[in-house]
């Protein structure tokens, strides 16, 4: 039986009010997922320390404090987390005072970290340079490209207290035979083909632009 991992996705050029968010600590929550699309800030999130610095921040922790939890010095823990700062990936939150001392609290920007495919510059992968529209290559170029297309959604709106709205759905599906497997590929192209021309406007404003991408794979044999 084949097996098949189907992915929507559906990013809406379209933006809507919203407030920040906090937890019960009174600290302001890191993202979900932080895109970093910067060469220069991939480099600095890379350095394994750096890595596990930001893994151990992802709630507001002092310089000494993380150097006592990882048993490193805390000069050496210090230097990296003002390199993390200084690529804006860590931030300062809040200073606590300990003993005759000022501590100051830092908190990773993310949860969880993408490298968008915009850090590689010009060799990013770019679905126009590839002619085979049914490769596993224009697949992840695709991808690719949906990366760094909503990173640049979420950096616009971020300064007008807005976010983006998005659409994903994902299913896996099993086929008895691959005659069911082609079937089901040509009915969802006919279905999306169909949706397209039923809902199209070629005169729609900014904000009521979409971008649909489909697409399918075989499921990784460890999935």
């Amino acid at each position: 039986m084949a097996t098949l991992t189907i992915v929507l996705t559906i990013y809406l050029f379209y933006l809507f009010g919203c407030s920040l968010s906090f937890r019960n600590t009174g600290w302001p929550m890191s993202k979900a997922v932080y895109v970093i699309d910067e060469g220069a800030v991939a480099t600095a999130a890379l350095h394994p320390l750096r890595l596990e610095i930001l893994s151990q921040l992802s709630e507001p922790e002092s310089a000494a404090g993380l150097a006592r939890r990882i048993g490193m010095p805390r000069q050496q823990v210090n230097y990296h987390i003002r390199q993390l700062e200084d690529q804006g990936l860590v931030k300062l939150v809040g200073e606590r005072r300990v003993r005759n001392c000022l501590e100051r609290l830092v908190q990773a920007v993310g949860r969880s970290y993408v490298i968008s495919p915009a850090a590689l510059g010009s060799i990013a992968a770019d679905p126009e340079r590839i002619e085979d529209v049914g490769s596993a290559d224009y697949l992840v170029a695709l991808v690719s490209q949906i990366v760094q297309d909503v990173a640049i959604l979420q950096r616009e709106p971020a300064q007008r207290g807005k976010d983006v709205r998005t659409l994903a759905l994902r299913a896996d599906i099993g086929f008895r035979s691959q005659k069911a497997q082609n079937e089901f590929a040509n009915e969802l192209a006919e279905d999306v083909a169909r949706l397209v021309e039923k809902y199209h406007a070629p005169r729609a404003s900014k904000e009521r632009r979409l971008r649909v991408f489909a697409g399918a794979f075989s499921t990784p044999h460890d999935k």
